[in-house]
């Protein structure tokens, strides 16, 4: 694997577990408020939602990346 696609592929996972880690967090708290079982609740919704995230992030980075360069006048 060459070290481009290396980097968008370790990209995308870590970028998948930030992004999925705050916002399961917050809308399971939001939704459910601080009760006994949060924390279950909140691991099985950061799995699924994990699972959904890196492979969309993988593939839709790069047109975010061509849509925002166009916006900008940046290529």
């Amino acid at each position: 694997m060459n070290p481009q696609k290396k980097f968008h592929l370790v990209f995308s996972i870590v970028m998948a577990a930030m992004m999925v880690f705050l916002m399961t967090f917050v809308i399971t708290l939001v939704n459910l408020g601080w009760v006994d079982h949060f924390v279950l609740a909140w691991a099985k919704s950061f799995l699924v939602a994990y699972l959904v995230a890196v492979p969309v992030i993988f593939f839709i980075a790069p047109v975010a990346r061509r849509i925002t360069g166009q916006l900008l006048g940046v290529k």
